[in-house]
């Protein structure tokens, strides 16, 4: 029928993108948080595809990919774990990319060739709470070594009172603090923003601390060198080499700061309860059990459980005890 009134069948054409052509697109419609984590890896691809139309990519490819980068891992942290990390990030970036993809109808929906790879199986991690002598033996070094030991130990006590995440510490601002109540504002991964508990004695200290180095705006933040610059990671870097260079178990193990985190959460699921270590963490409710729905605890149990930690009454808190080990 079409032949007679001089019409023709064409052919669907692919869309003739490349890998190279379309990354831009993808880093602009992703999250700061995304483009840190998989950057990387997204460059990579680029070296490993970057001429070739994405919809010619298959599923064997990304897995030759992550294997790889697996391969590539050679650099020897502390925590290093034979390149697993990486393999599994290789995964998440790809599928994160062929995900965009589909998306935006450059393949079709549930075509996606990462996501018939599986990803490396996450290995049990090998943090833990820190016994009050270790975490005494930290702190001390800490406060006896090293170019600045007011920043250090102010960098330790902040993330065990508060067990944050080190990109929570990083990004607390003078408009942050508050310290007539004992808070911090802290924003942390998957956009999660919440008010934390503190010592009063901490708040004063980096109010101090920060204006003393130079933060005068609301936005400029609290962590700052003496030179006025804020901190980054690599100061992070830096104290936890100079505490394995003085404590040989804490390299051997891997202590970082997260151990921090697992310290303060143990301590008070253990002492309080497990709904107030979870508030404590600052984990949402969208996941877990259906218990934890139930469970909630608010921000005065929370500054109870801080006042217990460390032995300092707080604002806050409902109530206090005399279980606390930073005292």
């Amino acid at each position: 029928m079409l032949a007679r009134f001089g019409l023709a069948v064409a052919e669907p054409t692919s869309h003739a993108i490349t890998v190279q052509e379309y990354l831009p697109q993808v880093i602009a419609a992703s999250s700061p948080a995304s483009t840190r984590s998989y950057g990387t890896y997204w460059t990579r691809m680029v070296e490993h595809w970057g001429e070739r139309q994405i919809d010619s990519i298959r599923a064997s490819d990304v897995e030759a990919f992550q294997r790889d980068c697996t391969a590539r891992s050679r650099q020897q942290r502390r925590n290093y774990r034979g390149g697993r990390h990486a393999g599994e990030n290789a995964n998440s970036a790809a599928r994160a990319f062929f995900r965009r993809a589909e998306a935006d109808g450059l393949i079709p929906v549930g075509s996606s060739p990462a996501h018939q790879v599986p990803k490396p199986r996450r290995l049990p991690s090998t943090r833990r709470a820190l016994l009050p002598w270790e975490m005494q033996a930290i702190t001390e070094v800490a406060r006896t070594t090293g170019n600045d030991v007011i920043l250090d130990s102010l960098i330790l006590r902040l993330h065990t009172e508060t067990a944050c995440r080190r990109g929570g510490a990083l990004g607390l601002r003078l408009a942050d603090l508050d310290t007539t109540n004992g808070l911090v504002l802290v924003r942390e991964k998957g956009e999660t923003i919440r008010w934390q508990p503190i010592t009063l004695s901490l708040a004063t200290r980096l109010d101090e601390h920060a204006h003393a180095r130079g933060a005068v705006v609301a936005e400029d933040p609290i962590l700052r060198y003496r030179n006025g610059r804020p901190i980054t990671t690599r100061r992070y870097d830096r104290l936890w080499k100079r505490i394995g260079e003085q404590l040989p178990w804490a390299a051997a193990q891997g202590v970082s700061t997260h151990w921090l985190r697992h310290t303060t959460l143990t301590w008070v699921e253990r002492n309080f309860s497990y709904g107030i270590a979870r508030a404590y963490a600052g984990h949402t409710d969208n996941t877990g059990p259906a218990t934890t729905t139930y469970i909630k605890a608010d921000l005065h149990a929370v500054a109870a459980a801080l006042a217990a930690l460390t032995g300092e009454p707080h604002p806050l808190a409902l109530h206090t005890n005399d279980l606390g080990f930073l005292t």
